[in-house]
């Protein structure tokens, strides 16, 4: 075996012998669409980590490799059915490292040798091989010598007619005296012929037989090249210079009809013709589709551009132009989908079904794009997925979380490779409907950067005035979106763009109440985990008493998501109990809930307890995930009349501190209080839960009467809890997540509220009966009704009358 580093002669290669020791086992290298001969050189590109370390490993060792080819070059990992029985010994001569870590090698071919046993796979192929012996029989010495001199003047045509051929090797080929070696030589020059066929030249150990295979191959070979000469000459005669790509074009033709390669083209051409006549496009997408294949017609099938025109007619033919899924509109049935698949809800089932009343007394109304607007959980996707169910409609859904990519809306220019259209037309697609009900989940979660803003490309699809003749970046051609149901859905409504919210019908959808979990959990979620955990309900149930213990213990939040993830795990515990063997029925009370679920994570804390201490309120707020009741906590000190403020507050939330702080001030002295206070202490306002960020103008009343409390010494009332925003004037505002707000006191016991009077309209709207029942609301107007309401009255100097006690200075 030859060093690395050593000089070889070409010449002296494939006109001498140099004898080649096989060992019993060489490590393998896999090759795709590539035959290596021996006597020859052959650049090879390695980029399989398998392969690489295979190739280090033997130029450090200085080892000989087998090299075969695979079978099917789509296969990754290659195996030994993989590979052809026949390959060849080489030795590396050269090799150089790319950057991206792949390699560039320069084999030689030594001999012949047979794949016997694979022995090893990893880190790469090693296997048993056998040394190879050419037959030739001193019988056809004769013919040999015959058959070469055929093969050398064939092959001196075929170099001097082929372009991709070098003169040098007519030299090179001149010179070789062994005939098996210039077989070899030859089938490895030749690059037009398939990898099969080489291989086939390869495993031919028969001199004469591979002799004669190679003659027959460079007799069909030269007449290709001479026929394409004698087409060149023919059609050069016919054409002028300003035709030189007909020319071209006719001249492949011509070569394929010769070689009967057209016949697949044509089949291609004549279905893509049947289906644009029987895909109902309007007159302009059609009239472009057929100069689009009338484009096609004429291209060669190698080149780049037919694929990319092949996909385009696929898309424009498989698109729904005029196929539509018949609707029924049954206002009775859809509501009765509508209460099954969902408790409460009533605004947005209610909205649903008078679009539906509408679209039944008329059909060609351009419906509103419904945008459902609430906390995670609360079945936003699924109420979208029940309005497809009850109108019998496809349903797709695309998720707009994280998109930042306008194409990823109106799809990529076909310019671009790998161009595909946007989501909006893929989805009609996998729809196959023109009229089905698309969800936009989360559409406050688009981004925007270099790419573009999806947000403003939306803008055409959602706006029923527009999406009649919605045109695709890729498709180039007009699409009517106009009987899609659109259905957005959203956590929050601040994100959205303004344009883009204003062509939207928001439907609040607000958290569920305690009741409508434990129906949502005893109607839908319980069944749900029994059969997923493989139970059935006469092995397990779950007592309503149970349910509520979960919800309130281990669930805080406005939808049922982690509700349901608790009773799955209620689930697998009692299922792992059969598993064990305890076969006898389980039934879940909350004591068997705190056995299996461990201490309560949400523990309600005693609201008189913390406000027992004067300078303490309680005050409700709003979050995304639902209603939260909030502490805020008021302390003077001495110091130089500052304000500290903590608890992770937001500008608007600081803002409002001020505000209180500055009301009081002005009317301390009505309170019993010393106007000069500041003068000479430090207040300090804290919200507790310090890590969550907080903010909004709704505080306000809370600040001030913590403020007051503590300046005062009066303790807040503990059964009492308040929200609304407050102004320099004394003035209380109305503020939203009034129901979120209310079901957080209610959950953590308090009956009591102050809101501001102009909320009143929304306890009247969005809370049940049930809810109003058992609840006190006050509904103030100023912060002096807010401060009487929640402060107890101060003790009265004796003779004072009832009619002083309307704003009493507090002692």
């Amino acid at each position: 075996m030859t060093d690395q580093d050593e000089t070889i002669n070409v010449e002296e290669l494939l006109g001498g012998d140099r004898p080649v020791v096989l060992p019993d086992e060489l490590p393998i290298l896999p090759l795709r669409d590539t035959v290596l001969f021996p006597n020859s050189f052959m650049p090879l590109a390695v980029a399989r980590e398998s392969s690489v370390q295979l190739i280090d490993e033997a130029i450090s060792s200085g080892k000989m490799i087998g090299v075969f080819t695979q079978r099917d070059a789509s296969v990754e990992e290659p195996q030994q059915e993989d590979l052809y029985q026949v390959g060849t010994a080489s030795h590396i001569h050269k090799m150089f490292k790319l950057p991206d870590g792949s390699l560039r090698l320069i084999v030689q071919g030594l001999a012949r040798l047979t794949l016997d046993e694979v022995t090893a796979t990893k880190p790469y192929l090693r296997a048993r091989v056998g040394p190879v012996s050419e037959a030739t029989r001193e019988t056809d010495r004769v013919e040999i010598d015959a058959l070469m001199r055929n093969i050398k003047t064939n092959f001196q045509q075929v170099v001097s007619l082929s372009p991709l051929l070098s003169e040098d090797l007519q030299t090179l080929a001149a010179n070789v005296t062994e005939p098996g070696r210039l077989a070899d030589f030859i089938a490895s020059s030749l690059t037009t012929i398939a990898t099969p066929v080489k291989q086939e030249v390869l495993e031919t150990l028969d001199v004469r037989a591979r002799m004669n295979s190679l003659n027959r191959m460079l007799i069909k070979e030269l007449e290709v090249l001479e026929l394409g000469s004698k087409i060149q000459s023919q059609v050069q005669s016919e054409v002028g210079k300003n035709q030189r790509e007909y020319f071209l074009r006719e001249q492949l033709k011509a070569i394929q009809k010769e070689l009967g390669e057209g016949d697949d083209q044509t089949k291609d051409v004549e279905e893509l013709q049947r289906k644009i006549d029987a895909a109902g496009m309007p007159e302009g997408v059609k009239k472009e589709a057929q100069r689009e294949l009338d484009r096609l017609a004429k291209m060669p099938v190698a080149a780049a551009e037919y694929t990319v025109s092949r996909t385009y007619l696929d898309w424009l033919v498989m698109l729904p132009w005029q196929t539509r899924t018949e609707e029924t509109i049954d206002l009775a049935k859809t509501k009765q989908v509508l209460d099954a698949d969902h408790s409460g809800l009533e605004k947005a089932k209610d909205r649903i079904l008078e679009y539906l009343a509408v679209r039944k007394l008329n059909p060609g109304v351009k419906g509103p794009i419904l945008c459902f607007a609430g906390p995670p959980g609360v079945g936003k996707t699924s109420l979208a997925r029940s309005i497809a169910q009850s109108l019998g409609r496809k349903f797709v859904r695309v998720s707009l979380g994280g998109m930042r990519d306008e194409a990823e809306i109106r799809g990529h220019r076909r310019t671009y490779i790998g161009a595909l259209p946007g989501q909006i037309i893929q989805g009609l697609r996998r729809a196959e409907s023109k009229n089905p009900v698309f969800i936009l989940d989360e559409i406050d979660k688009l981004g925007s950067d270099f790419r573009g803003d999806p947000g403003s490309a939306l803008l055409e699809v959602l706006d029923p005035e527009q999406n009649t003749a919605f045109r695709d970046h890729y498709l180039d051609v007009p699409f009517d979106l106009s009987e899609v149901l659109f259905v957005t859905t959203a956590n929050v409504l601040d994100p959205i763009p303004p344009a883009l919210r204003d062509r939207m019908e928001v439907l609040e959808i607000p958290g569920y109440t305690e009741e409508e979990k434990l129906a949502i959990a005893r109607e839908h979620l319980v069944q749900k985990q029994i059969t997923n955990h493989g139970l059935t309900p006469e092995q397990f149930a779950v007592s309503d008493d149970a349910l509520r213990a979960v919800i309130r213990g281990y669930t805080r939040e406005a939808g049922v998501r982690n509700l349901e993830r608790e009773i799955g795990a209620l689930c697998r515990k009692a299922a792992r109990r059969r598993a064990e063997g305890d076969e006898s029925p389980l039934t879940i009370t909350p004591e068997v809930v705190t056995q299996m679920l461990g201490a309560p994570s949400f523990l309600d804390e005693e609201m008189g307890e913390r406000t027992k201490e004067p300078g303490v309120a309680i005050g409700l707020a709003w979050t995304p995930a639902g209603g939260e009741v909030l502490f805020v906590e008021a302390s003077r000190m001495a110091g130089t009349g500052t304000l500290t403020l903590t608890g992770q507050l937001g500008d608007v939330m600081k803002e409002s501190a001020r505000a209180a702080l500055s009301w009081f001030r002005a009317h301390a002295a009505a309170y019993g209080a010393d106007p000069d206070f500041f003068k000479s202490a430090e207040s300090h306002f804290h919200v507790p839960s310090g890590a969550i960020p907080k903010d909004g103008p709704s505080a306000g009343v809370t600040i001030v009467t913590a403020l007051a409390s503590e300046l005062t010494r009066r303790p807040v009332r503990g059964d009492i809890a308040m929200t609304g925003e407050i102004t320099l004037s004394g003035r209380v505002l109305p503020v939203g997540g009034i129901k979120e707000k209310v079901l957080a006191a209610r959950r953590v016991g308090i009956r009591e509220v102050i809101l501001p009077r102009q909320n009143e309209k929304n306890i009247n709207e969005d809370l049940t009966e049930e809810l109003r029942r058992d609840l006190t609301v006050h509904y103030v107007q100023s912060v002096d009704e807010v401060l009487l309401l929640a402060l107890p009255p101060a003790p009265q100097p004796p003779g004072t009358r009832k009619s002083d006690r309307r704003v009493q200075p507090l002692q």
